[in-house]
């Protein structure tokens, strides 16, 4: 069955009504344009997203349900903290955004292919260069091992992907997300699409409605901009 969506426009950024989405398949919205920095902070502050393959038109979505993590949800469990003392791990924020992204990109076991272009790389670095787009590391002594990133749109955080080369460094990446945006914000995270993998770590499926109704309550506010300059930052064990 042929699909029809709207084609946006190279020289306007405005987006068409969410009540568009498609729902087979579940979200998409529209096609076309760019990624602009500017076409991008409209998308996300309108609960709109990019993705799209290889070979594919620039897609945009905007799913019938989000995967939100609400405040104080993501916490170390015994497991977690057993990772943390026998890897000897420590974190930071924006001090590798363009590898953290890279790494997100990279082959997988399961996931030969990326949508992670190039093209995609080069947008959101543009992003976080312009302070939009933020990255969460991993380390192992001076070895990137995991880690996250994603925008920032007011006071909600909007994963993207994540990555990790040792057990469960990319959910010790979100708790330490979550702990550093709560510290200067309530720690709305947005991880777009419900998967098995965030249902197990407490996410919570959100209805397109609903989450309009978060993301239009959290776009207006803000976060210091030094809490987002490259850092060390220290996971808060006490929280379990």
């Amino acid at each position: 069955m042929a699909i029809y969506l709207p084609a946006l426009s190279a020289h306007d950024v405005s987006f068409p009504k969410l009540h568009r989405a498609l729902t087979e398949p579940d979200g998409l919205l529209a096609m076309g344009g760019d990624l602009s920095t500017e076409r991008l902070i409209s998308a996300y502050s309108q609960a709109i997203f990019p993705w799209f393959s290889e070979g594919d038109p620039l897609l945009w979505w905007s799913p019938s349900v989000r995967a939100v993590f609400a405040p104080n949800t993501l916490t170390l469990n015994r497991t977690l903290r057993k990772q943390l003392q026998r890897y000897n791990l420590t974190f930071s924020v924006n001090r590798a955004f363009s590898d953290v992204i890279a790494s997100c990109a990279a082959p997988r076991a399961k996931q030969p292919s990326t949508w992670i272009l190039p093209e995609i790389q080069q947008a959101y670095i543009q992003l976080h260069l312009q302070g939009h787009a933020h990255s969460i590391e991993v380390w192992q002594q001076d070895k990137l091992v995991g880690g996250l990133y994603g925008v920032l749109v007011g006071q909600l955080f909007c994963g993207e992907s994540m990555f990790n080369l040792i057990p469960n460094a990319a959910k010790l990446a979100l708790i330490a997300l979550q702990q550093h945006l709560q510290q200067v914000a309530d720690g709305w995270i947005d991880c777009q699409l419900v998967n098995p993998f965030l249902l197990q770590l407490g996410v919570i499926p959100m209805p397109r409605a609903d989450y309009v109704r978060l993301l239009q309550q959290y776009r207006q506010l803000s976060t210091p901009t030094a809490h987002w300059q490259a850092k060390t930052i220290w996971l808060d064990k006490s929280h379990a």
